[in-house]
């Protein structure tokens, strides 16, 4: 009897096969290319995997086979709670870093080691020492279950609770680097939208939304008595919706983040004190962004700068208006700076210096304010916005709405345009 096609098994199934396949296939992937954000990916899927596979096979019939089936359900790490939050957070430093390196770090995935040691603790233990080695039965559950196993059990919900303050420990830490994730894109590329990890962060707060119903739920069951499994199914079937989103989200984003320059570093810049920042870099922080957005998204006139930084800016904007480099989409500062032969540092130094902004609305006022040059001349008339907005660099027709907006105050389709 490996499976018996019940009705909730059968239902779980379509969330445990994929996420088996879907965790296979990274696990190869990551191991031939060498690719730690594969491997860690794969771990998050299989973590939700095997929690909702284990209901699933129970429901398939190994929990009261009495047999082998029985004993698996026992010894197999099906609960890996402590390696969830900081697989998490593994994955995101992966993906925003290409010089990402497992081996400084692996000291996060200690807890979820610890917890696996466990399981091969009791296994040995129970199904080697006192089954195999002495002879003795298993005394628990049919002859299926050793004592070891047993103080594992007593041990749940602990770990489980353990486990919730892990996630959301490191989901907090997470949410915190994302934010200077964002800062740090705008300073680095033109078009940064697929770079944001959108989906990712959206996972990560169902996650958390998940750890609280989790909570509510663990709570509930103490209160009101334990629930059925029938009861509990549709918990662990909710959770199979994770596996999905997990699946499609992660490999977009691995691929996003192979194919594009990502550095960063999630540990925080030390801030100067205000007495050391350039006036027009002060005066840009006091403003709010809508504001200082309105006043023109041209560069303004240079702060106090050094010589070298003076004259890179000058040719920095020489070249933006002689060869426009703004047109390219992915353009990136590294890339420009290339273009400049100077250091990317010097350059973003420069530019946030020197024109009182970021590097994304650097570049993206050049597209804006040809954006607006274009709506506004019959010559483009029979362009639709789209169309207008591919013409001026931008990817899409989202960003370029979002973009315009914050810069001009208004979204593009409320510019009167002439008649052809």
């Amino acid at each position: 009897m490996l499976f018996s096609f019940g009705l909730r098994s059968s239902l779980l199934l379509p969330f445990v096969m994929p996420g088996l396949v879907a965790a296979l296939w990274l696990l190869g992937r990551g191991w031939r290319r060498g690719t730690p954000t594969d491997g860690l990916l794969a771990l998050l899927i299989l973590l939700p995997t095997l929690n909702v596979a284990q209901w699933m096979l129970g429901y398939a019939g190994w929990y009261d086979s009495h047999d082998g089936y029985s004993t698996t359900m026992f010894y197999v790490p099906w609960q890996l709670g402590l390696a969830l939050g900081p697989a998490y957070y593994l994955y995101f430093r992966s993906l925003t870093n290409q010089e990402f390196r497992l081996r400084p770090l692996r000291r996060h995935l200690g807890p979820g080691l610890a917890q696996l040691a466990l399981f091969g603790a009791a296994a040995l233990y129970d199904l080697l020492w006192l089954r195999g080695l002495r002879g003795q039965p298993l005394p628990e559950h049919y002859g299926t279950k050793g004592p070891a196993a047993v103080a594992l059990d007593a041990l749940s919900t602990p770990l489980a609770l353990l486990g919730y303050a892990l996630l959301l420990g490191y989901g907090l830490r997470m949410l915190a680097d994302y934010r200077r994730y964002r800062r740090y894109l705008d300073d680095n590329f033109s078009d940064p939208e697929r770079l944001r990890f959108s989906g990712l962060r959206q996972l990560l707060l169902l996650q958390l939304t998940w750890l609280g119903l989790n909570l509510l739920y663990t709570g509930l069951d103490a209160v009101l008595g334990p629930f059925s499994y029938d009861e509990a199914w549709n918990f662990f079937a909710l959770r199979g919706g994770l596996i999905y989103g997990l699946i499609v989200v992660g490999i977009q984003a691995n691929y996003a983040a192979a194919s594009s320059p990502l550095r960063f570093d999630a540990a925080p810049a030390p801030v100067p004190p205000a007495a050391e920042l350039p006036p027009v870099v002060l005066a840009v922080e006091a403003a709010p962004a809508a504001a200082a957005a309105a006043l023109a998204p041209a560069p303004v006139a240079a702060a106090e700068l050094t010589p070298e930084l003076l004259a890179l800016r000058e040719k920095l904007l020489t070249l933006m208006a002689t060869e426009q480099p703004w047109l390219e989409p992915e353009l990136s500062l590294t890339e420009l700076a290339h273009r400049l032969k100077a250091a990317p540092a010097q350059l973003s130094r420069t530019i946030n210096a020197g024109c009182g902004q970021n590097f994304n609305d650097f570049v993206n006022s050049y597209r804006v304010r040809a954006a607006a040059a274009r709506l506004a001349d019959p010559r483009f008339a029979h362009y639709s916005l789209i169309g207008v907005a591919l013409d001026c660099g931008f990817n899409s027709k989202s960003t370029f709405n979002r973009v315009f907006k914050k810069l001009m105050g208004h979204p593009p389709n409320e510019v009167a345009r002439p008649k052809s």
